[in-house]
C-alpha cells in the first residue's frame, strides 16, 4: 500500500520511520520546501508544492496513492484543506495527525487571538519589547508597526517587509527552559507572541514567560476541514494505517 505523508513535523518523521520498516507499506513523505535545511524523514522524500488541489489530486492519482496522511504543522491550513478536497474527489482515506494544543496553566497571562492580524493589533497595548516566535512566515503582519521593538526568532530569515525596529535571531529548537528564561531577561522582553503549535519541543518559552509574569499573545489554530478524521498521536495514526491496509 503506497502512502503519502504530508510532513514537516516530528510526528510525520516518526510515522515515516515506523511505517517504512513494515512490510506492505511504501511510504513517500512530502515537504513544502519552506525551510532551507529541513530535518528529513527516512524513505522517499519529495520537496515542493503540488500546485493546489488540482495538482495534488493528479499527483495522488498518477502515483497510485492508497491513503493520505496530513501530518503537517497545525497552522498549515491551506495544504490541509487541499488534502481534504483532493482525497474526497478521489475517494481516498485521509487522516489528519494533530498534536493537542496548549492549555493555559495557573499563573499564565494568555491573550488568545484568532489570527496574525489580531495579534499585530494587540501587541502595542501590551508592551514595548515583543518576542515573535511565529516562524518566518507571517512576520509581515507586524511590518507596519513603528513600535514596539521586536525580537524575531526563526530558522530561516523571513522574506518581505519586517517591523521597523527589530532584531533577527536565527535558531532551531528545541530550546531549554534555562535558555528561554535567559533570553527573555537579556532582551528585556515584556510580551511573547506565539502560535498554538502544541507539543513539548517549544513549550519552554511558555514556562519561562509564566515565571517572568510576561503576557503571551496566543494565536489560535485554523480549523480543520469539516468531517476531518483526526488522530492526536503517531500511535493512533499507525493503527489507522494498518486498518486501512488490512481492508485493501
Amino acid at each position: 500500500m503506497r502512502i503519502l505523508i504530508l510532513g514537516g513535523t516530528r510526528e510525520a518523521r516518526e510515522l515515516a520511520h515506523i511505517a517504512s520498516g513494515e512490510q506492505g507499506f511504501d511510504i513517500v513523505s512530502s515537504l513544502a520546501g519552506r525551510v532551507r535545511d529541513p530535518l528529513l524523514p527516512v524513505g522517499a522524500v519529495r520537496v515542493g508544492g503540488f500546485g493546489g488541489v488540482d495538482g495534488l489530486r493528479e499527483w495522488l492519482r498518477t502515483n497510485e496513492i492508497g491513503a493520505l496522511v496530513d501530518a503537517t504543522h497545525p497552522f498549515a491550513g491551506v495544504i490541509s484543506a487541499n488534502a481534504a478536497a483532493a482525497a474526497t474527489d478521489l475517494g481516498l482515506p485521509l487522516v489528519h495527525v494533530r498534536r493537542p494544543g496548549w492549555s493555559a496553566q495557573p499563573g499564565d497571562r494568555w491573550i488568545r487571538v484568532p489570527d496574525l492580524a489580531a495579534a499585530a493589533k494587540s501587541v502595542g497595548e501590551l508592551g514595548e519589547r515583543v518576542f515573535l516566535t511565529i516562524g518566518r512566515q507571517g512576520v509581515g503582519a507586524f511590518a507596519g508597526l513603528t513600535r514596539p521593538w521586536f525580537l524575531i526568532r526563526a530558522i530561516d530569515p523571513p522574506e518581505g517587509a519586517l517591523p521597523a525596529n527589530h532584531e533577527l535571531l536565527l535558531a532551531r529548537g528545541p530550546f531549554t527552559l534555562e535558555d528561554e528564561s535567559r533570553l527573555l531577561a537579556d532582551k528585556r522582553i515584556d510580551v511573547l507572541v506565539t502560535k498554538d503549535s502544541g507539543g513539548d519541543q517549544t513549550d519552554a518559552k511558555l514556562i519561562a514567560a509564566r515565571s517572568a509574569g510576561i503576557p503571551v499573545v496566543m494565536i489560535d489554530r485554523p480549523p480543520l476541514p469539516d468531517a476531518a478524521v483526526v488522530m492526536e498521536t503517531v500511535a493512533q495514526a499507525w493503527d489507522w494505517l494498518r486498518e486501512r491496509s488490512a481492508a485493501e
